[in-house]
């Protein structure tokens, strides 16, 4: 089996395209997630196995959210597992192409879980607005009752993007081989920044904050909400041009 660093020195060659990446993703999760890759390549953990690793972080970060009382010290560790979670996200695909390829069965996986992540989050930070009211600054009555319709509206938002991107990717027509790749834009990434998975965990730091986390989530869910009417659209004006 391959050194660390062997493995480190094959990823660099064999990094995805970063048009349509946020810099997070691409100066932050992805770097991480060679460096996961390659210690998981290291010591002989297939690309399914990591996919499985990224999920028990994931699922235990929203397994607290929902369980435990909001704190200072519980959203550093949500955001810590959320954060290792996406990074793993990311070393599985990595792994895969230091492997020689991926499965259609890994990639089914991976989409599964990623779009299982996406909605247990939510609901888990619905259940914690429901079991920890006054922690999260959320009167009764109608107000207050309101409050548990925004992890709704955000589970809604993230869901649809990511079906929709998802689908968008398999119903256009591949590049020609040999066809040189686009260039990324600064822009373009920079403007991403707002609905990147990573971005969006860093919100979680502010579980001990109550009102300023849902204030803040809420925020977040409505960027998500204006972001999926402009995907809509592209995705909706680059098919219709594709010939049936």
């Amino acid at each position: 089996m391959a050194s660390v660093g062997t493995a480190l020195r094959e990823l660099r060659g064999a990094q995805k395209s970063a048009k349509g990446v946020s810099l997070y993703s691409r100066f932050v999760n992805r770097p991480a997630g060679r460096y996961l890759a390659a210690g998981s390549y290291a010591i002989g953990l297939s690309p399914n196995q990591v996919t499985l690793v990224s999920a028990a972080f994931s699922f235990a970060a929203a397994a607290a959210v929902a369980l435990v009382a909001p704190s200072w010290g519980l959203g550093i560790a949500v955001w810590a597992a959320l954060a290792v979670g996406f990074a793993f996200d990311s070393a599985d695909g990595q792994l895969a192409r230091l492997r020689g390829g991926g499965s259609a069965s890994g990639e089914w996986l991976d989409h599964v879980v990623d779009c299982a992540k996406l909605t247990a989050l939510h609901s888990c930070v619905l259940i914690a607005f429901y079991r920890f009211p006054d922690a999260y600054g959320i009167g009764g009555g109608p107000g207050g009752s309101g409050w548990l319709l925004v992890p709704l509206g955000f589970q809604f938002a993230s869901v649809v993007t990511f079906f929709g991107g998802l689908l968008t990717e398999k119903l256009k027509p591949k590049p020609a081989p040999g066809s040189p790749a686009a260039a990324p834009s600064t822009l373009r990434a920079v403007a991403l920044l707002p609905v990147d998975y990573g971005v969006f965990c860093l919100v979680f730091l502010l579980l001990g904050g109550g009102g300023l986390f849902r204030w803040a989530y809420a925020v977040m869910g409505a960027v998500a909400a204006l972001f999926l009417l402009a995907f809509l659209a592209k995705w909706y004006r680059e098919l219709s041009a594709v010939p049936r």
